[in-house]
């Protein structure tokens, strides 16, 4: 049966081995080769789950998010809304730090924010308080440059006040979006009713 979570490389005496997070030594293959993209960087090209962790090989999920540089603001935001309305986070911010890695020099702050904010939730669903006040006192601080005129107009303060809730009392962030007492982050500012 082969393990489950992710496996790490052990190098030295144990080459061809990998430890689970168990603590479970394993025997790898010499036949098994780490998952490449076209460039041969590696890649997991493995489904994962609805939070962005591995499957298995050969169980169903979402695939891994491509990196789609170079597309406009507006549709960025618009699919890394429509993930985080899915509950994907993980996802949402595959996206959002696509527009980082090719944004102008004076937007790269505010893309790397939001990509953090959506990393600040994945931990929060994925039930690691500590991890999530710190990514989510990253990326509120990198956005907070941008509250007197928010860019495309993405709800700065609002995204500012959830981060700032969920930094509070971040043990008890999955439990007060589970009963609906803390709202998902929105991107956008709300236009009318």
């Amino acid at each position: 049966m082969a393990p489950f979570g992710p496996t790490l490389a052990v190098p030295g005496p144990c080459r061809g081995k990998r430890v689970t997070h168990s603590g479970n030594v394993t025997e790898v293959s010499s036949s098994a080769q780490r998952d490449r993209d076209l460039s041969g960087r590696p890649r997991n090209a493995r489904a994962r789950d609805g939070l962005g962790r591995p499957l298995p090989r050969g169980e169903e999920g979402y695939a891994p998010t491509e990196d789609a540089p170079d597309l406009p603001p507006e549709i960025v935001i618009e699919q890394a809304q429509q993930l985080l309305d899915d509950g994907r986070p993980f996802h949402a911010h595959e996206v959002l730090e696509a527009a980082w890695k090719s944004c102008p020099d004076g937007e790269r702050d505010l893309w790397q924010g939001l990509a953090q904010l959506a990393v600040g939730l994945t931990h929060v669903l994925r039930g690691n308080p500590k991890g999530a006040a710190a990514v989510l006192i990253r990326g509120r601080d990198h956005i907070a440059g941008y509250v007197g005129a928010p860019p495309y107009r993405i709800d700065i303060a609002g995204l500012t006040v959830w981060a700032n809730t969920v930094i509070e009392d971040p043990s008890q962030a999955l439990v007060k979006l589970q009963l609906g007492q803390l709202p998902e982050p929105g991107i956008r500012e709300h236009c009318g009713p």
